[in-house]
């Protein structure tokens, strides 16, 4: 790594006592210079490196500021100091998409099919499904609980599941919701088998084949399958990479067409990371008052925040049972268990129905286990656990990317969840990039996945959910060198990276 420019560069020290605080800032510096302490990585308390170096708590204060303001450090409140992803300064977001004209109906094929068979395979990096690591998850005590479950009450295995939800964990869940601002009743709940079906009970509850939905683009290609299965069209509304959903794009497309339902992702949205601001938020409530339509909320994400309180459901504003909200725990706890739910307003009947006639129930087992577990406590010391993990790892991939990928590379800002969104130059083709990558067991997934007229040739999303090690480090490398190479091909050249 080259030392930082000029503009940057601390003063060289002086070895007087009152310049303790420039030593110290000076051999922090270069740990980070030469990656010894990588982007993402926390340094040393104040209290303990002043224990460590024999100085004094103040000298410390003033060496952590003085790398703070150089760019090399960042405070985190009730965190501690981290090491800062320096490169990212440098490096645009992705742009916005254009609107679309008209609704399509969705072919996305085999490609996601061939992402989630790769994925399954422990031999491949695993870029390309947003699939956390199950280091991440306290399996062993979520185990325990499973099988006390079942010691306990080992007929729960013999019967089916007929409620809609296992009322214990439909209060935790309720619970959970108020102190995120959204006031739900337990009994409105529908426990799932994950996310996915909530979502796809949602968009049966309000649609019927040939009917068009509206949704945020770039689209979860997850979304576009759902919609794809149901016979519904698609209409894509352009997200704004820091802000969100384009609301005067969402107006012109609610003018323009008949819609039957908006499916969003206001809390870290897939693939860009974006948090919508309760402003947006109550302003896309109006919209969908103003027009009658119903939303299909995802809050999947929800939890896994990074700065501040847990941002409100889309459902907080909702007056009148039009939001269709959506969670699960595959992201923040057990992904083995597929156990998500639905809060379905005024559509509660039908959507109860539909879960009847799809799966009949989830299992009772993991749901007690879960509610074991929530009851017992240590949920939010665990949330906390895995959002400062998933922060870490989308600082080290970001940092590794902007070094190794050409120049011109945009990167997405993520505010939670653990996927990057990368638009690589127009030179580059996503698919091709797949496939030289499957061919060094790299599993990508090509931005292409994530729209219905095949947009977004030149980017992927990148699960950042998979501890950093030197394998994933020297993945990230080739996927950037494979670039690389597409890019000769197409004009001839390579810029210089950045710095």
């Amino acid at each position: 790594m080259k030392s930082v420019n000029a503009a940057t560069a601390i003063p060289a020290p002086l070895n007087r006592a009152p310049h303790l605080y420039a030593d110290l800032a000076d051999s922090v510096a270069r740990l980070i210079e030469r990656s010894t302490l990588r982007p993402g990585h926390r340094v040393p308390s104040v209290r303990r490196m002043a224990a460590q170096k024999g100085v004094s708590v103040s000298t410390v204060l003033q060496a952590y500021t003085r790398l703070e303001d150089s760019g090399y450090l960042e405070a985190r409140p009730q965190s501690g100091y981290y090491v800062r992803p320096r490169l990212l300064d440098l490096a645009p977001e992705p742009r916005q998409a254009k609107p679309m004209a008209r609704p399509s109906f969705v072919g996305v094929g085999d490609l996601a099919g061939e992402i989630l068979a790769s994925a399954s395979d422990p031999t491949y990096v695993q870029f390309g499904a947003a699939c956390p690591d199950p280091s991440l998850f306290p399996t062993q005590r979520l185990a325990r609980l499973l099988s006390g479950v079942c010691r306990d009450d080992p007929a729960l295995i013999g019967r089916y599941c007929l409620d809609p939800a296992h009322p214990p964990l439909a209060r935790e869940i309720a619970r959970r919701y108020l102190h995120a601002g959204a006031a739900l009743d337990h009994d409105e709940l529908v426990v799932t088998v994950g996310c996915a079906e909530a979502i796809h009970l949602g968009l049966r509850a309000v649609a019927h084949p040939g009917d068009t939905i509206a949704l945020e683009s770039p689209a979860y290609y997850g979304f576009l399958s759902t919609i794809q299965s149901l016979g519904l069209k698609a209409l894509e509304i352009p997200v704004d990479p820091r802000s969100g959903i384009c609301l005067e794009a969402a107006r012109d497309a609610l003018s323009g067409h008949k819609v039957k339902a908006m499916l969003v992702m206001p809390s870290f949205h897939n693939p860009l990371g974006t948090r919508m601001s309760d402003q947006t938020k109550e302003r896309l409530y109006a919209l969908l008052t103003e027009f009658d339509i119903p939303a299909i909320e995802d809050d999947i994400y929800g939890d896994l925040h990074f700065e501040g309180r847990r941002p409100k459901p889309l459902k907080a504003w909702d007056t009148d049972g039009r939001v269709i909200l959506c969670g699960s725990f595959s992201k923040t706890l057990a992904p083995g268990f597929r156990v998500g739910w639905c809060a379905p307003g005024r559509y509660l009947e039908r959507v109860r129905r539909l879960k009847f006639t799809t799966t009949v129930g989830t299992p009772v087992v993991l749901q007690k286990a879960i509610t074991a577990f929530l009851r017992g406590g240590g949920y939010d010391h665990h949330l906390r656990s895995i959002r400062k993990a998933y922060r870490t790892q989308l600082d080290v991939f970001s940092e590794s990317i902007l070094r190794h990928f050409p120049a011109g590379t945009r990167l997405s800002r993520p505010q939670g969840g653990f996927v990057l969104w990368v638009e690589m130059p127009g030179g580059i083709d996503a698919i091709r990039l797949r496939r030289a990558a499957l061919a060094r067991k790299i599993n990508l997934a090509p931005g292409p996945l994530f729209s219905v007229k095949d947009r977004y040739r030149n980017c992927l999303r990148i699960n950042c959910g998979v501890p950093w090690t030197e394998t994933v480090a020297e993945a990230v490398r080739t996927v950037g060198r494979l670039a690389a190479s597409q890019l000769v091909e197409s004009i001839g050249s390579v810029p210089s990276r950045l710095p």
